[in-house]
């Protein structure tokens, strides 16, 4: 199971730890965006600080409508326990939790300012 919380923007947060080849880590704090239908986003920054593999580019439709391009990035997840290796986008923005990396599990969100986060596997 992972948890998490609302923050006082009303987005629901949880804390991620994500790693480079080489074994390098960092935890960062990622908004679960269900509007977004990748695996995850993280900042160029990140992708550098980690020496991330580059897996090549794919383009994507923002909120507003228009269309971007971002680098993709190879990275491992610990999600749910386990390391989990999925592609993630590279965004200047707050990293983003999407509904690929949450497929096969359930979202429960308490819809209030400090409202619990839970994202469990389904049985």
């Amino acid at each position: 199971m992972i948890e998490g919380v609302v923050n006082a923007a009303y987005e629901p947060v949880i804390i991620l730890s994500v790693q480079g080849p080489s074994g390098q880590s960092s935890e960062v704090e990622a908004v679960v965006d269900t509007g977004f239908t990748g695996f995850l986003t993280v900042t160029p920054a990140l992708a550098t600080e980690l020496g991330l593999a580059l897996e090549g580019t794919s383009r994507g439709t923002l909120a507003d409508g228009s269309e971007v391009t971002f680098d993709v990035y190879d990275v491992a997840v610990l999600w749910d326990g386990h390391p989990r290796y999925v592609l993630a986008d590279a965004a200047d923005t707050t990293p983003l939790v999407g509904m690929r990396l949450m497929d096969r599990h359930n979202l429960n969100i308490d819809i209030e300012d400090g409202g619990r986060v839970v994202i469990q596997a389904k049985n």
